[in-house]
């Protein structure tokens, strides 16, 4: 661990000359609080200098107890190892209650790992050690896109598409099978969502994540089969999501 800490220390450099030599973009003007929870007060402070130099605001807590507080934050940067409890459960919890986006900073690079924060509800992770220029395109792509959810529902008039025993309503953001509402992360609907604009029709890898994570999308494409596999997991029948091999998904009602 102390190994791994090091690196991620060396990853972020000094917090001067991130501000030197990377200027935040010009229409990034919305500012967004970030609640991170970093039991590491050196690391904390790189990134902390880090993002508010890109134009962010940051509130830093170091247990999993804290990070369950009301911190009104719009997006939470969630350390694995935390001393009072496994971040896991401070994802958990805070899903429960909460459609915030998720991402996760952990030093646990094996896939097992990965899949399983996913399904807990993670919108995305990090693996250290990572660069700033990494962390903020990711923080920027799941406020787009939380923003451009909000905006839709806000502004759509049309009602919830009908699927067999699935409803999908896309102005309040809700799933309903047999009409029994079920809980979703904002990633599992955006790409729920996604699947069903055509019904029986394949969408592609490529454009799944160009359309519900980002173009500039860093991660491997088996967080598409993570979250699948959670939306699935939900929907209680593994043939709502056909995996079409060497292509991508489809979506349509069993039987």
């Amino acid at each position: 661990m102390i190994q791994d800490l090091s690196k991620i220390g060396r990853g972020f450099g000094s917090p001067v000359r991130v501000a030197e030599h990377w200027v935040p973009s010009a229409h990034h003007t919305v500012t967004v609080h970030i609640l991170l929870v970093e039991d590491d007060q050196p690391i904390a402070v790189s990134v902390i200098d880090g993002l508010q130099a890109t134009g962010f605001t940051v509130t830093h807590v170091s247990t999993g107890a804290e990070a369950l507080g009301d911190h009104g934050a719009d997006v939470v940067l969630l350390d694995l190892g935390l001393p009072d409890m496994d971040g896991r459960d401070v994802c958990r919890a805070l899903r429960a209650r909460s459609n915030v986006p998720v991402i996760m900073l952990t030093a646990r690079g094996d896939e097992f790992d990965r899949v399983l924060g996913l399904e807990l509800g993670a919108d995305d992770y990090v693996t250290k050690p990572f660069s700033l220029r990494e962390l903020v395109a990711r923080i920027r792509a799941v406020t787009r896109r939380t923003t451009a959810a909000t905006a839709a529902t806000a502004a759509a008039e049309v009602s919830a598409q009908v699927i067999g025993a699935l409803e999908i309503d896309r102005r309040t953001r809700r799933v309903r099978l047999h009409g029994d509402e079920l809980s979703f992360t904002a990633k599992e609907f955006d790409l729920l969502a996604y699947l069903a604009t055509d019904p029986g029709a394949v969408c592609t890898r490529t454009d799944i994540v160009e359309q519900v994570w980002d173009v500039n999308w860093f991660g491997p494409t088996k967080t598409v089969d993570a979250h699948v596999a959670a939306i699935r997991k939900k929907l209680g029948d593994q043939r709502w999501i056909e995996a079409v091999r060497g292509i991508g998904f489809r979506l349509e009602s069993p039987g």
